[in-house]
């Protein structure tokens, strides 16, 4: 499938400012996933099925600050898009309640790209 045939994806956002380890990202990454997924599940099962059968796209993008992770979990949640906001549990690289990521969708794009097409690329 090529990328302008997808019509669903999920976007990851991951806090660069924090400087963690590339494993540390992964797995942060992987929680706010998941938990979108699941919450997705409840909502919006259609937007999952057809995210699944089209191979489940997944984009990573950067994001600076604390500040600029809530607002763009503030705007998912705006729009009633599924997503999730990470809070590291504190047991390796950072403080117990430290924001890490937030992940939207699966969604339709032209809806999660009115809130994240501004974003880099991690």
């Amino acid at each position: 499938m090529r990328a302008e045939e997808f019509q669903y994806k999920m976007i990851i956002a991951i806090r660069t400012d924090l400087k963690m380890s590339k494993g540390k990202m992964a797995i942060q990454a992987a929680h706010a996933a998941v938990i979108s997924v699941e919450e997705a599940k409840r909502a919006k099962l259609k937007w999952v099925k057809s995210w699944f059968s089209e191979g489940q796209k997944k984009v990573a993008v950067q994001i600076a600050t604390k500040e600029e992770l809530e607002l763009i979990y503030q705007k998912a949640r705006s729009k009633n898009l599924p997503c999730s906001f990470v809070n590291d549990a504190g047991l390796t690289e950072l403080p117990p309640g430290t924001a890490t990521a937030v992940a939207i969708g699966p969604a339709p794009n032209n809806i999660i790209d009115k809130i994240t097409s501004n974003l880099k690329l991690l």
